[in-house]
């Protein structure tokens, strides 16, 4: 696996919530606008297959309709729904230079039980802290002219902002005021 196979973590979801067929995940993402997914439908093809291959997948019938391509539906497999949260507790609990990762993750994490979603966003928030707490340190003691600490300065003010919403979700998570399927709420809606 890549160092985060952001294709495949995302039709691990999807097909984690029921199962499709390749063409289905792929419009699904165009539709709803999966903008850090790149290289589709290529990719999501190379995805589906790398996925087979590891067993987090397993097709559930094969159809064609008239003159078109065969369609095979895929399902995750228990082994996928674990690699699912694994992936998942990474992407939320690491910092990463890519702003796809946590783009990426946060638009999946209804996929991991909300207490759960609540531990990593938790570990995350340790973690910009610390990142907010090693830049404070380097422009401290740093005697160099501003112009050459601009970066950190940058860097610095994106975790502070990271934290600070990741603070408002975790508020929004414990006191009940974010949705979640399956969520008690979401289900007297029904």
């Amino acid at each position: 696996m890549a160092r985060w196979d952001l294709v495949g973590t995302t039709a691990l979801a999807l097909l984690a919530q029921r199962p499709q067929h390749p063409y289905q995940l792929h419009r699904f993402m165009v539709d709803t606008h999966k903008d850090y997914v790149s290289g589709l439908p290529r990719s999501l093809y190379h995805a589906v297959d790398r996925l087979l291959r590891d067993g987090l997948i397993e097709p559930v019938e094969t159809s064609r309709e008239g003159r078109g391509p065969e369609r095979t539906v895929y399902r995750v497999t228990d082994e996928g729904r674990e690699e699912l949260a694994h992936r998942l507790r990474r992407m939320l609990e690491r910092l990463d230079p890519d702003s796809r990762v946590m783009y990426a993750a946060t638009s999946l994490m209804a996929a991991l039980d909300p207490k759960e979603a609540e531990r990593c966003l938790s570990t995350r928030a340790a973690a910009l802290e610390g990142a907010v707490a090693a830049a404070e340190a380097t422009l401290a003691t740093l005697d160099l002219p501003r112009v050459l600490l601009l970066e950190t300065e940058y860097r610095r003010a994106l975790y502070t902002a990271e934290l600070a919403w990741v603070r408002g979700v975790l508020e929004d998570l414990r006191s009940g005021g974010l949705d979640w399927p399956g969520s008690p709420a979401e289900a007297t809606e029904d």
